[in-house]
């Protein structure tokens, strides 16, 4: 007899072994019908595999993630059968599942091309269409080894030779493809459905050795049904016109040279509009009772030890030896702030104390892995250090959360999720301490009716930590800011305080940024707004164009009355149409134009013109001034 318990609590009995297909069918043909795999006592594993004890199941289907993980890896192979079919002399290698479709790497002497990606397309529909079985074969591995041999597939017989002499190897065979797989898949080639599109081919150097040989990637997107495949579609397209590094050229915010890898050239507004979100957040923290310090770009290699860095973060940083002592560009802030808090006696009456630091920190990141203003080798964190005391950790960590919400909504990104990432395998410090603060988190985020996710195992290594992730615009999900608990690195520097009872205690350190990296940040802006930017924070609000050159010493009066209420103005004077001026700085996506013509001289008016707006309206420039000067304040400062 074998008892399988539903996720509604209830029991059903078997005489037998059983597996997720006759589970399935005996609950309802609809959830046989939509049945992918199984997750058993938590395991995920193919619908046909046997169960033969009791055991606590879920169906899995096209709407869990598990699901989705599943029909794109099934899609990889589906692909590798369509290549090897068109093209029998290519070996396939690795095909992983990934964020939003999947890959195949492929050797194969000539170069894929678009045409390819259409006929291999349209052969992946003729296998969906077969709906072939998918089946779970096992062999030793010397068996394994031997197959691969004979069908000449030498990435195969690496791979399988790098695994233990007594290791059982997995198979999954489609019709006449057979694959070595760890699985689970799906039950057969139809449940991958039609919703699935070759994305493009890119070079991959064989289990990522860039002394190994160069395979050809091709990348692909699947999903449950085609209207979820469609919607994906038409986000790349809305997120490819909106690619920050188009609109940064167009703009002429910044831009990038090879004399400096993954580092930026900022223009006058790119960097007007970097220093703008700089002073939003200086004035949120300054309202809350953070100070701001500075801290040295080059620091001795000795702190780096005594922080752990070197041990846990040397490929990372840059170095160099200067009179036979190794210097390295920070990759961090925390050890700086640490040394300032360090200085002098603090009591106990002195916490919680907000020690903020707009550092710029420098960090190898490989060139293939440069990416815009999205990763980059040195940039700006908004990183603060919050030195509180064990009674004061929940209540702290509440209000860092409070501010951070509030922040991020000012930026209109209200789809915010939290998740609560734990010790990693790799890490300092004793499990009690991990235990305490993992704790503290989770119960702060409780107290406060937030739900979270956990993340287990990706907490940094001195401490768990906070995670917020937002979606934009157009539905992307975004890393933003964090929140980390850190009661290691106060006791490697030997931090303390005087307590009330008189004697030295340990404080409690937390790590808070709330956007991260400022520039990935401002990248992130940059597309979630397309460019166009509330009025508060383009970093050009105002340009003041005239019709014709007998307006140019009024619109010289209107600039400086802009300028002198706060407001970021230019003029343009060119000996150019208005309609000519108007499309230029459309596209250049400044918010307002006031357009001056006879009329406007003789009035002491000035029309005003939005973006992505028809209408406009003649107004008194005092008028004018006021309304924009209202608009040109910073939300929820001094709220």
């Amino acid at each position: 007899m074998v008892s399988i318990k539903l996720p509604d609590n209830s029991i059903l009995s078997f005489d037998e072994q059983v597996n997720g297909v006759q589970i399935a069918e005996k609950i309802g043909p609809s959830l046989a019908k939509a049945a992918l795999a199984i997750k058993v006592n938590g395991k995920v594993q193919d619908l046909t595999t046997p169960i033969t004890t009791d055991a606590q199941i879920d169906i899995i289907t096209s709407k869990s993630p598990e699901g989705l993980d599943i029909i794109r890896h099934t899609c990889s192979h589906v692909m590798a059968q369509a290549v090897q079919e068109l093209y029998p002399e290519t070996q396939v290698t690795i095909g992983p599942a990934i964020e939003n479709g999947f890959y195949y790497d492929f050797a194969r002497k000539t170069p894929f091309t678009p045409e390819d990606l259409k006929a291999i397309e349209q052969k992946m529909s003729e296998i969906v269409d077969r709906n072939d079985p998918i089946v779970r074969e096992e062999k030793t591995r010397q068996e394994a080894i031997a197959f691969f041999k004979d069908k000449g597939e030498k990435y195969k017989v690496e791979l399988i030779e790098d695994l233990p002499e007594d290791s059982t190897i997995t198979f999954y065979r489609q019709g006449d493809f057979i694959d070595l797989c760890r699985g689970p898949h799906l039950p057969s080639t139809g449940k991958v459905g039609k919703a699935f599109k070759l994305m493009k081919v890119a070079g991959a150097y064989w289990r990522g050795d860039s002394s190994r040989e160069q395979l050809q990637r091709i990348y692909g997107t699947a999903w449950a049904d085609k209207k979820a495949l469609d919607a994906y579609l038409l986000q790349l397209e809305e997120a490819e016109k909106r690619d920050h590094r188009k609109l940064g050229r167009e703009m002429d915010l910044f831009h990038f040279e090879d004399i400096a890898p993954g580092d930026i050239f900022w223009h006058p507004h790119g960097w007007t509009l970097f220093q703008t979100l700089i002073d939003y957040l200086r004035k949120r923290q300054n309202d809350v009772g953070y100070v701001e310090i500075n801290t040295p770009q080059i620091m001795d290699r000795v702190l780096w030890e005594t922080s752990g860095h070197w041990d846990w973060y040397r490929e990372n940083m840059f170095t160099t030896t200067i009179e036979d002592r190794v210097y390295c560009v920070k990759p961090m802030n925390c050890p700086g702030g640490i040394l300032v808090f360090k200085q002098g006696i603090k009591s106990y009456r002195d916490l919680p104390q907000y020690i903020a630091e707009f550092g710029r920190v420098h960090r190898y990141e490989a060139s293939g892995a440069i990416h815009g203003l999205f990763r980059v080798r040195a940039f700006t964190q908004d990183d603060a250090h919050i030195f509180c005391t064990p009674e004061q950790l929940e209540e702290e960590c509440q209000k860092v959360v409070r501010l951070m919400l509030d922040i991020y909504d000012a930026f209109d990104l209200k789809d915010v999720s939290i998740k609560l990432s734990t010790r990693p395998a790799e890490r300092i410090g004793a499990d009690e301490l991990w235990d305490k603060t993992e704790a503290a988190l989770a119960q702060a985020l409780t107290d406060m009716g937030y739900q979270y996710t956990l993340n287990p195992g990706d907490g940094a290594f001195y401490g768990p930590k906070l995670d917020f992730k937002v979606k934009d615009a157009i539905g992307r999900e975004w890393q933003l800011g964090t929140l980390q608990v850190d009661m290691n690195l106060p006791e490697r520097f030997d931090v303390s305080y005087i307590g009330e009872d008189g004697e030295k205690h340990r404080p409690i350190m937390l790590h808070r940024a709330l956007f991260g990296s400022l520039e990935r940040f401002t990248g992130i802006m940059i597309e979630n707004y397309a460019g166009k930017f509330p009025f508060w924070l383009a970093p050009l609000q105002v340009v003041v164009a005239t019709i014709t050159d007998e307006g140019n010493d009024y619109a010289k009066e209107v600039l400086k009355a802009l300028k002198k209420a706060g407001i970021r103005a230019e003029a343009d004077l060119r000996n150019e149409k208005i309609n000519y001026k108007i499309r230029e700085h459309s596209l250049k996506k400044v918010p307002v134009m006031l357009v001056i013509g006879k009329k406007e001289i003789a009035d002491g008016t000035v029309t005003i013109r939005r973006l992505g707006q028809q209408n406009q309206e003649t107004l008194a420039l005092d008028e004018v001034i006021a309304k924009l000067k209202q608009e040109a304040v910073l939300p929820h400062i001094d709220e």
